[in-house]
């Protein structure tokens, strides 16, 4: 299964990679991942890091490691929770309207294959809208105050 989304974000490029590999900013701007701590701060390669997520009433802590960092270009995560194996993919491309960011996630396990009811899918497209809702708001405010 793959859960892809993508917004377009009016912010200089360098701003939109600060902001989303920068884990001490996340409590700032991030309403869908909550809690995020790491061991240098900073989402870079081979790093361990950890944040909880809501997706309904109870919170999910998660602890993924970070594949692949291309600066200004690919962040790359991923880890297992739960019988599902999840890898989460930011790529960002400037284009004449902005830059465009796009969020795919691919997930794989029985509890998604004959989970619908008990693994929403929905649910974890709607928190990555909500990121990169939440990403676009932060980088333009930052770009805006310049």
């Amino acid at each position: 299964m793959i859960i892809e989304e993508s917004i377009v974000i009016r912010a200089d490029i360098e701003k939109i990679w600060a902001t989303l590999t920068d884990l001490t900013c996340w409590k700032d701007w991030n309403s869908g991942l909550m809690d995020a701590t790491g061991e240098t701060g900073q989402l870079s390669s081979g790093e361990k890091f950890a944040f909880c997520i809501r997706p309904f009433v109870f919170p999910v802590r998660l602890r993924p490691v970070i594949e692949e960092v291309v600066p200004k270009e690919r962040l790359v995560w991923k880890g297992w929770k739960f019988g599902i194996f999840s890898r989460h993919e930011f790529l960002l491309r400037q284009t004449g309207e902005g830059v465009l960011v796009i969020s795919r996630e691919t997930l794989r396990g029985l509890p998604v294959m004959f989970g619908r009811f008990s693994f929403p899918l929905w649910k974890v497209r709607e928190l990555t809208a909500r990121m990169l809702n939440d990403l676009k708001k932060a980088a333009e405010t930052i770009e805006n105050k310049k």
